[in-house]
């Protein structure tokens, strides 16, 4: 974020005061999910040419500042393919645990984290950055990727592992009985495949983002593309999919995710 108005998302004013109000005694860790589009050249206040938006971005990405605040990046990849939502083409997503609120609000204060933002203002055309607190995830809902080497599609030097990303927001009541029932079933069959669940958030707020509420935030993982594509034609799936899933949500963004940093598969949202 910037200390003026970025021109890359608005800032939910509503969602910072909670957790700039945030009594210390009940602060704890967020995870901050972020959705990134990028320009396709970097637009710098004094004229540089020559810089992709992604490389605009690699020069902001705050690395060390991140260390002495105590947060770390447990996930982080290049969209690969994009199967839901139109109206913005998602170019990377990233996840960042904060130790507590105020570290990422405090964040916003440091002057080395305001020099490097002009990076990111040059280059993001557009970001949500989404406050999320993780789901219990069951052991029988979890990726087996232990086993990846024994399916099918197992993961090679070409096509190695990919997340699946679901950003979600139901309708009233839509998150419960039917799309609970379908997700145990979708899993199931993910699991056929040597895919299954990695991570799974309930979304707090969204500090910066176009406006839009979310609820959820699932990450998916598979050994591989070819086998994220199994899954997809999978009749058990279909079958599945047409009904209860469709009728729950309310608006949703689904990306295919090549990791390049990656934690929720072997340890999940710790």
């Amino acid at each position: 974020m910037s200390p003026n108005k970025p021109s890359y998302g608005k800032v939910d004013r509503d969602y910072g005061m909670r957790m700039f109000t945030t009594p210390p005694e009940e602060d704890g860790p967020v995870w901050m999910v972020n959705f990134m589009k990028y320009r396709e050249e970097a637009t710098y206040a004094d004229g540089t040419k020559g810089v992709s938006g992604q490389e605009a971005d690699d020069k902001y990405a705050p690395t060390e500042i991140l260390h002495e605040i105590g947060a770390e990046v447990p996930f982080f990849g290049d969209v690969v393919l994009q199967l839901a939502g139109n109206d913005v083409k998602w170019d990377r997503i990233g996840v960042v645990k904060y130790p507590t609120r105020a570290s990422f609000l405090g964040m916003q204060n440091r002057k080395d984290f305001q020099d490097k933002h002009e990076h990111k203002e040059a280059g993001m055309e557009f970001t949500f950055v989404i406050g999320c607190q993780p789901n219990k995830l069951s052991p029988s809902l979890r990726v087996p990727f232990e086993s990846w080497d024994s399916f099918e599609h197992a993961p090679t030097e070409e096509d190695g592992p990919v997340m699946v990303v679901h950003l979600l927001k139901f309708v009233e009541g839509g998150r419960e009985g039917p799309m609970e029932e379908y997700q145990n079933k979708a899993i199931k069959v993910a699991q056929k495949h040597g895919g299954g669940a990695a991570a799974m958030f309930n979304v707090e707020g969204t500090i910066m983002g176009d406006g839009r509420q979310w609820d959820e935030c699932r990450f998916v993982s598979y050994p591989s593309l070819r086998s994220f594509m199994a899954v997809v034609q999978d009749p058990d799936r279909l079958e599945a999919q047409n009904g209860p899933r469709t009728a729950a949500i309310a608006d949703t963004y689904t990306v295919v995710v090549r990791p390049r940093n990656d934690t929720f598969t072997t340890h999940g949202a710790i």
